[in-house]
């Protein structure tokens, strides 16, 4: 098995330290009126309800029946950030999916919930690279060094693409950002391949996931197909050198940009 492929017993009920430097990662399922306490210590938090309601008590401010759709296939999100040296309660007012995206920060911000109507929609690429993205801790959000997105990716499509990369600190072109991608399928048999690499082929793999796996991009290239027939939801954490998205694309396959002409009609999905 890739080592870059973490399975989900790593990470289900309790945050898993995933090699990097900044980023640390945790899902929770809860059934109604189920609870739990965690302190983020020395990290800054996003919380994002991948379906279901729940209620946040914290040291920095209470928040009650966020959330609205039942799945990551049926809205947009929410998502509350938490600062470092925060400790939290929260209890599930329906069954609750949650995933937990920490981040090593030294500087404190104001905690603040992000709500579906304040969540960015862009519509990227073109033809078969057509996907959805939801822009949530984008890099003006106020946060030391996390950023967060959703990508959507219909059946068949490419995503993460044409091949990009973020592992120099060279800005504005490219910052080096160590990244998180947490899969969901909207069938319990589908799957996505992602491949990783890095120009002197230092790190060249081809992986195979599946719902509710999670793979990391320590550095290099990084693109995704979704399995003919299957929608693949995505969850994106990165941190590194600077809070900015910027990135830059294989030269190889920076061409196919020029093939775009229409968008795929399917995207949106919702």
């Amino acid at each position: 098995m890739s080592r870059l492929l973490v399975k989900p017993e790593v990470f289900a009920g309790r945050r898993a330290e995933l090699g990097f430097d900044y980023l640390s990662f945790e899902t929770r399922r809860l059934a109604r009126t189920q609870s739990f306490s965690a302190a983020t210590a020395n990290n800054e938090l996003a919380l994002v309800i991948l379906g279901g309601r729940c209620s946040v008590r914290s040291n920095h401010g209470e928040w009650n029946g966020i959330g609205q759709r039942q799945n990551v296939f049926e809205g947009k999100p929410y998502t509350l950030y938490l600062p470092l040296e925060s400790e939290f309660t929260l209890t599930a007012d329906t069954d609750c999916d949650l995933a937990l995206c920490y981040c090593r920060a030294e500087k404190p911000f104001p905690a603040r919930l992000l709500t579906p109507d304040e969540v960015h929609v862009e519509i990227r690429g073109g033809g078969n690279a057509t996907r959805q993205i939801h822009h949530m801790l984008t890099p003006e959000f106020p946060a030391h060094r996390l950023l967060i997105v959703e990508v959507y990716t219909p059946s068949g499509n490419w995503s993460s693409y044409p091949p990009h990369k973020h592992d120099k600190h060279t800005p504005p072109a490219e910052v080096d950002l160590e990244e998180i991608y947490y899969y969901r399928i909207d069938r319990p048999e589908g799957y996505a391949i992602q491949r990783v690499y890095t120009p002197d082929r230092a790190i060249d793999e081809t992986i195979t996931v599946r719902d509710g796996e999670l793979v990391l991009i320590p550095e290099g290239y990084h693109p995704v197909v979704a399995a003919h027939g299957y929608n693949v939801y995505y969850l994106n954490a990165l941190a590194g050198s600077a809070r900015s998205m910027a990135a830059s694309d294989d030269p190889d396959y920076t061409w196919v940009r020029a093939e775009w002409r229409d968008k795929d009609p399917r995207v949106p999905l919702f």
